[in-house]
């Protein structure tokens, strides 16, 4: 029976990768860990958790286990369970803006649980002869800090301005360092500004819906800060491209839109859904790295990946979504 093992399974991007494999029969069954933890405080917001909407349809073919990645008594004996033909490895922190975030925390999901798989997986390739067919990494576009040209390439200086982004790079070393030690075939992927139906982890694109349903004002900071906004399922379809193709082992890549929009645009694609939006434009907060449009052109010419959605398609879809399932006011 082949097996896809997804930390981090119950989360945003995860459970759209089972989808994607589960829905081109590439496996048989996804094993999805998580520790089942929220990030949003329930004291500061009013939150709706859609993770069980995240499952809808696919419950007979998914099996959730409870897991914290750091732990390697707990991967060894879930990868020597299942033997998974392809791992997922997003478990980690998944926003760059979470509340007293340290480095200690930050590194025990990209950093030690990264490397507790793959020794996991030496040490059963030794002891049973198991080897995954395919590793892949989630990393993230804030490893290049501010671009310095667009669209910003996988050649692209490495320069991460915060925790998460620094983290996220060291990740990408230990997978790609340790996947060649143990001759294991890895690739790492680079997203950016993830968005779609069952997000609930209040990045801007969730935050400036849920506004304009509930016709709040929306803070914009900066006029020009632009956003390479990608829909979750053209995600989780470069994710399991890179898990399936050749040509990404070994290799890093953007796997966005491939065109960065301004929060301004964004905002006025809502518009067609909340006409009575309104915003406020302040200066943008120069603790955040100055991103922009990043190349998919690697992905395109290797993996075969384009992007099914754009903008306008993406926003159509999400928030169609939001209104059937979220707390959208009545008329």
């Amino acid at each position: 029976m082949r097996t896809a093992l997804i930390t981090a399974g119950l989360g945003f991007i995860g459970s759209h990768i089972a989808r994607r494999l589960l829905a081109d029969n590439l496996v048989d069954t996804c094993i999805l860990l998580d520790n089942f933890s929220t990030y949003v405080s329930p004291v500061k917001n009013s939150i709706v958790d859609y993770r069980r909407h995240r499952l809808f349809g696919i419950e007979d073919r998914v099996r959730v286990e409870r897991c914290q990645t750091q732990y390697m008594s707990s991967i060894f004996h879930l990868l020597h369970k299942y033997r998974p033909t392809y791992i997922f490895h997003l478990a980690a922190l998944p926003l760059a803006t979470i509340d007293n975030l340290t480095s200690d925390e930050t590194m025990e999901g990209t950093v030690i649980s990264t490397a507790n798989l793959l020794e996991a997986c030496n040490l059963l390739k030794e002891q049973i002869g198991y080897r995954p067919e395919r590793f892949v990494y989630a990393s993230s576009s804030m490893v290049y800090g501010d671009f310095r040209y667009t669209p910003a390439d996988e050649g692209h200086p490495l320069q991460p301005r915060n925790i998460y982004g620094t983290m996220k790079l060291a990740g990408e070393s230990v997978t790609l360092g340790l996947a060649k030690t143990f001759k294991i075939d890895a690739a790492c992927i680079r997203p950016s500004a993830v968005y779609g139906p069952t997000d609930m982890n209040r990045r801007v694109s969730q935050i400036f819906l849920e506004n304009a349903m509930h016709g709040r004002k929306m803070i914009v900071d900066g006029a020009d800060e632009a956003l390479d906004f990608t829909f979750v399922e053209d995600t989780a379809m470069g994710f399991v491209l890179a898990a399936t193709k050749p040509e990404a082992v070994g290799e890093v890549f953007n796997i966005t839109a491939g065109q960065a929009f301004t929060l301004i645009e964004y905002i006025e694609i809502l518009k067609d859904h909340f006409p009575n939006v309104s915003y406020e434009v302040r200066e943008r907060d120069h603790s955040r790295p100055k991103r922009g449009t990043l190349s998919v052109e690697k992905a395109e010419r290797l993996l075969g990946y384009h992007p099914a959605y754009t903008l306008r398609q993406g926003i159509d879809k999400y928030v169609a979504f939001v209104k059937k399932y979220g707390e959208y006011p009545s008329a």
